[in-house]
């Protein structure tokens, strides 16, 4: 069996490099607006709508509006405000000046804002005006000027800094000049998660973001509409757009998944695409109580991630079908599973064009089956990243010895497909035995009044950690810590067995849903952390007779 997929497994996808008409942003709203000029692009959560041509005007507009004030070709815009008109046009506008987009994550503050901005190099900063407060005390790096996105709710005016209201976003679309981009250049930087450290600062390409949009969400054609849930400071975000650009389809823009609002958009906006179901989004949605117009639904087809058993009954309850893979903002789709993969736990195979190894902490290929980190390379140029903005060291360290390494736990077996196991930086280490916090979270989440869930380790003298979960429960529910390892118990291998269980309401997350264990770890053990062995349950090796 081939241990890649082709583009015969996936039709929509071609691994020839794109020209620049085929991915560069500006020249793919300037064929639309040309072709559908009336068709509907983008419907908004507040209502608003735009056309093909109404996004065209826009995003001239407020490329003019940039140039103006300095902006040229290969420079950086840094926007830090909600999914939305202002900061899809500011998108458009930037890269239609020849400039990157640098989305900032809205919930940040304090020095994580600060770091952000100052990676960013930006002179010019396009803000959401109820977040300006946060800048008190702040060092805005190269920041000079500040234009706000709606009308200002605080007289606080940074040192140093022009603040101009949002009519200095809408330029004169007569006037703007055209910038001739390539597939090479960069149309946004983008933030990593920040799951497990500081955030770094991604370079993308056009080549980049396209190919991660067709390998993810190329399914799409000119009638689908995405509906976009995930924050355009993520990836996904960003790549649901850019697949609905590449087609000439449409998009409903959210600013956030709502697990009990989500069938009710995706019937009144009329979605037949999703920008993905990531994580324990799946479960979320699979812990609603059923309706009886659960199929009742436009949706055909969601890119998720993981494939479980929630994500396999959730697509049947529903009626849609599904597609799964590997990515992250760094890459752009290298591992990808058939449509409606039954392997559980899957991430498929490597695609056409990438070339992917698990390897030791020294970069020697492990066999098949041996868990090591995956690393990746492309066939052609321009579609991993080149880097992190600002940072040379964690570029070198990512790119050692020719390969980009993800960071990522995985194993391969000998048909080609790839199993996660863990984020590296997430993987326990109890009593000389490695694990997978993945494998215990989806032990933990089939209680069924769990709502989610995050496993981590526990620091303990001597280099050692205990395992400890944080849950939360499904809503009116509440969650027995002893009940729960009791549960746990006949389901596990022993040395799994969570010795800590924190129960919360809900457990801190990313805008892209994913939980935050940084705080989680470092807060430890607290003093309403149920402690197994303080309760006396002791969990051992089952002692077995000899033969």
């Amino acid at each position: 069996m081939s241990s890649r997929l082709d583009h015969q497994t996936i039709p929509w996808f071609d691994p020839a490099p794109p020209t620049a008409d085929q991915c560069v942003t500006s020249r793919l709203i300037e064929r639309f607006a040309t072709e559908t000029p009336d068709k509907l692009f983008a419907l908004f959560e507040s209502g608003e709508t735009w056309t093909w041509e109404q996004t065209r005007r826009r995003a001239r507009a407020t490329a003019s509006a940039l140039q103006a004030r300095g902006v040229r070709k290969g420079d950086i815009v840094a926007a830090w405000a909600p999914n939305g008109p202002a900061l899809l046009g500011a998108w458009f506008g930037a890269n239609h000046a020849g400039a990157a987009l640098a989305p900032i994550n809205s919930s940040f503050r304090g020095l994580l804002l600060e770091h952000a901005i100052a990676k960013t190099g930006a002179n010019i900063l396009i803000l959401h005006p109820e977040l300006i407060d946060r800048l008190k005390g702040l060092s805005l790096g190269a920041v000079d000027r500040i234009i706000l996105t709606g009308p200002a709710t605080s007289d606080y005016t940074p040192p140093d800094v022009v603040v101009e209201d949002e009519t200095a976003l809408i330029g004169d679309p007569d006037q703007y000049e055209q910038i001739d981009s390539q597939p090479w250049d960069t149309p946004v930087i983008i933030f990593t998660s920040g799951t497990t450290g500081p955030s770094k600062a991604v370079i993308t390409s056009y080549v980049q973001e396209w190919t991660t949009a067709v390998v993810t969400y190329g399914y799409m054609v000119q009638s689908d509409r995405m509906l976009v849930n995930l924050p355009m400071f993520h990836v996904g975000g960003i790549a649901a757009i850019t697949a609905a650009l590449r087609c000439g389809g449409s998009i409903a823009l959210f600013e956030s998944f709502d697990t009990r609002r989500f069938w009710d958009l995706i019937r009144q906006t009329e979605s037949t695409v999703c920008s993905g179901l990531i994580g324990a989004l799946t479960t979320f949605l699979m812990k609603e109580p059923p309706r009886e117009d659960d199929a009742d639904n436009p949706l055909r087809m969601v890119t998720l991630s993981p494939i479980n058993e929630d994500t396999v009954a959730l697509a049947r309850r529903f009626g849609f079908d599904y597609l799964s893979g590997f990515n992250m903002t760094e890459a752009s789709g290298p591992l990808i599973c058939a449509v409606n993969d039954p392997v559980m736990r899957s991430c498929g195979r490597a695609r056409e064009g990438i070339e992917c190894r698990i390897v030791d902490a020294f970069d020697n290929e492990l066999p098949h089956g041996e868990a090591g980190e995956l690393v990746i390379r492309s066939d052609n140029p321009w579609v991993l990243t080149r880097g992190y903005l600002g940072d040379p060291q964690a570029t070198a360290d990512a790119w050692r010895n020719g390969w980009f390494h993800t960071g990522d736990l995985m194993r391969r077996d000998t048909d080609g497909c790839f199993f996660f196991i863990d984020r590296k930086k997430d993987a326990i280490r109890r009593r000389g035995e490695n694990m997978s916090s993945l494998e215990i979270e989806l032990e933990v989440a089939a209680h069924p009044l769990v709502r989610e869930a995050a496993a981590y380790g526990v620091d303990l003298p001597g280099g050692e950690q205990e395992v400890m979960v944080a849950v939360a429960p499904v809503e009116g529910a509440e969650i027995d810590p002893q009940a729960l390892i009791e549960f746990l118990i006949p389901r596990m291998t022993h040395f799994m067995v969570p010795r800590y269980v924190r129960v919360e309401p809900a457990l801190p997350k990313t805008p892209s849903n994913k939980v935050q264990k940084t705080g989680l770890r470092a807060e430890g053990v607290t003093s309403t952390t149920f402690d197994r062995e303080a309760a006396g349950i002791v969990v051992r090796r089952q002692k077995l007779m000899s033969a």
